[in-house]
């Protein structure tokens, strides 16, 4: 059974008319294309007992036909109301469609709101979302094998920043030869902005690579992936730039111990919160536990950041073929930031890593 027609028996059960697809990464999974519209609309649409149809700019629309898309596709201009259209469009199709559902994780308000103007005598109660994420939640052996391919570029991209590094160069220029390296190899676009952080700068998990000269004994902390045909890779990796003191190598060493417990005990029929707590008792115990401020993982696919979150209170028992990561971190302000993180995708009876640059501290010398 298609993914569409998984969609149309939902809709049928929960007797429900039409399902509105607003997130292009959702349109990507269930039609092949894939493209962030901006500030644009793009939309799904499909019907418990019609052919689903695409809505598009009209930029778009040869694109969406390349893509293999087999049902019809409409095109609007920049100047046209795409939702004064989208109701032609269904009126044409013979139907009234009275309760809709949403993926209300997504929708904006405004199209929301544009929606109930053209059908004001709709209801909005039926929630897709929670349906296309389990859908995306089990990956395909060939969505599989794109993972890998994808997983495999990035620790490409470790050895080029780690090649990369010098007292003379900045955190930014770091990052800059990545993405650059990638790009000479093909791979045009990351997963997210590369993060290159030096010393204490490596303690603002989400920090941007600045315009610091890279410390010489310090740790410096790489977070990268990269984009494989519509999939996604992620990983961090935390290397030492000449030899750092003891204390910076404990906080390394136990960070360590958690990441390679964690993803030892990922296994089919372990809860989601179980895991996340192997790490956390792990850092805690050591007495970094009010420095480790983020969950332990999140999925990945054709977004970089997906359902589902592995943290505190998620009873999610996890199943085979589900993919995410695996990332403590331990951050001290002014001190250090470790981050060691792979993601993974779960087997019958454990599970496998997307990425393989090793975990053990890495002391790279100095220039």
């Amino acid at each position: 059974m298609s993914h569409l027609q998984k969609v149309q028996n939902w809709l049928a059960e929960n007797q429900l008319d039409v399902a509105y697809i607003s997130d292009w990464k959702s349109i990507q999974y269930f039609t092949g294309f894939g493209s962030d519209p901006i500030e644009r609309t793009l939309a799904l649409f499909i019907f418990k007992d019609k052919d689903p149809f695409i809505f598009a700019p009209a930029l778009e629309v040869e694109a969406v036909k390349k893509a293999g898309w087999n049902y019809p596709v409409y095109g609007y201009l920049d100047h046209e109301d795409p939702y004064a259209l989208i109701k032609d469009h269904i009126t044409q199709l013979g139907v009234d469609p009275q309760k809709w559902a949403l993926e209300k994780n997504n929708l904006s308000v405004e199209r929301y709101e544009a929606l109930r103007k053209f059908f004001p005598n709709a209801t909005f109660t039926g929630n897709v979302s929670p349906l296309i994420e389990q859908e995306r939640l089990f990956k395909t052996e060939e969505e599989l094998a794109l993972l890998r391919e994808a997983g495999k570029w990035a620790d490409v991209a470790f050895e080029a920043g780690f090649k990369a590094l010098s007292t003379k160069v900045t955190e930014q220029d770091v990052a800059a030869e990545i993405e650059y390296e990638m790009k000479k190899n093909g791979i045009l676009h990351m997963s997210f902005d590369t993060i290159v952080q030096s010393g204490s700068n490596a303690a603002d998990p989400h920090g941007a690579p600045k315009a610091d000269l890279i410390q010489a004994n310090k740790l410096c902390l790489f977070d990268l992936g990269v984009e494989y045909q519509g999939y996604m890779s992620d990983a961090s990796r935390t290397v030492a730039f000449g030899e750092v003191d003891a204390k910076t190598k404990e906080i390394y060493d136990v960070c360590l111990e958690a990441q390679l417990a964690t993803q030892d005990a990922a296994k089919p029929g372990i809860r989601a919160a179980e895991l996340d707590k192997i790490a956390r008792d792990i850092i805690t115990k050591a007495g970094y536990g009010k420095y480790f401020i983020h969950r332990l993982g999140h999925g990945i696919g054709q977004s970089d950041h997906e359902f589902p979150s592995i943290m505190e209170g998620n009873e999610l028992i996890l199943q085979p073929g589900m993919c995410f990561s695996i990332e403590p971190g331990i951050y001290i302000p002014g001190v250090a930031g470790v981050r060691i993180e792979d993601c993974v995708y779960l087997t019958e009876n454990g599970n496998q890593s997307f990425t393989h640059t090793p975990k053990e501290l890495r002391t790279l010398p100095l220039d």
